[in-house]
């Protein structure tokens, strides 16, 4: 399943000076887990170099045999081991573990609490489907979006909001980039599960009223979708966000159904099918 698209895929930002350290942490909490943990065990082992180079420097690590032996030496003093085969004998060596102590412990606090806080910051599983149709819904030319919720527990009082994003040119020759809200027949849903489709229907009225595949297209126009809920199992606040472009729109087709009933009467949802999408008249 593709990664769901953001509108920051779609921009390029210049002009902006960069945050440096500023944002080393957001940056950390945003990052996936590989690359935080890679930065986490770099940052430990080039700390323990450095300090290994520094009781080579200063020497006075008694029974120390090699740089091979100072670099363990300063592992076990960053985890307060302390085996007891090598340890420093004079007040140079002394000075160095005691500044080596001093940055584990500060390495150790902030390697915790980035840890848990990527473990503690909810993050939504909702799916949206690849493509939003357009067909007739009850006679009319309605916009059909399907959106669910991928974890076994329910968005509780899910709340969706629509929001078309198109280039217009004012009548003073202005290129100016507008949002319209679009009018859901529903836009929240008790407790959101596996799917739920949203309806907008295109009446006059409507920012999509008389639009075509052409006309959008040259607009440039987007459609962009956020869902807010809260996650019955850990009561805390979820959100996610996707973004459609023109082309993405599928006209002439509605989603394809996803229930079925089984011979005893159970109902099934084919979780397969939902980015299906079938022709209509």
């Amino acid at each position: 399943m593709a990664r769901p698209k953001r509108i920051a895929d779609t921009i390029e930002l210049i002009g902006v000076g960069h945050p440096g350290l500023g944002d080393l942490y957001h940056g950390l909490i945003r990052a996936p887990w590989s690359a935080t943990l890679a930065l986490i065990v770099a940052a430990y082992l080039i700390i323990n170099l450095a300090f290994a180079c520094a009781f080579a420097i200063t020497g006075g690590i008694d029974g120390a045999r090699g740089f091979l032996d100072l670099f363990f030496f300063s592992v076990e003093t960053s985890g307060t081991i302390g085996y007891g085969a090598l340890h420093p004998v004079t007040t140079a060596a002394h000075l160095v573990v005691t500044v080596e102590s001093i940055v584990s412990i500060l390495l150790v606090a902030l390697t915790t609490g980035l840890v848990f806080a990527k473990f503690s910051i909810p993050r939504a599983r909702v799916r949206f489907a690849t493509n939003p149709t357009i067909a007739p819904y009850d006679g009319v030319p309605t916009l059909y979006i399907r959106l669910g919720n991928q974890r076994d527990s329910r968005l509780i009082d899910a709340t969706l909001r629509v929001v078309l994003m198109r280039t217009e040119r004012t009548k003073e020759g202005v290129t100016m980039y507008r949002m319209y809200d679009l009018v859901l027949e529903r836009e929240r849903s008790p407790a959101m599960s596996r799917s739920w489709i949203a309806l907008h229907r295109i009446v006059e009225g409507s920012p999509l009223h008389g639009s075509t595949p052409e006309s959008l297209a040259s607009q440039e126009a987007e459609l962009m979708l956020t869902v807010i809920g809260m996650d019955e199992i850990s009561v805390q606040s979820h959100h996610a966000q996707h973004l459609y472009e023109a082309k993405d729109l599928r006209w002439g087709m509605r989603p394809g159904d996803m229930v079925s009933e089984l011979p005893d009467g159970r109902l099934r949802v084919d979780m397969n099918k939902f980015d299906d999408v079938v022709p209509c008249a």
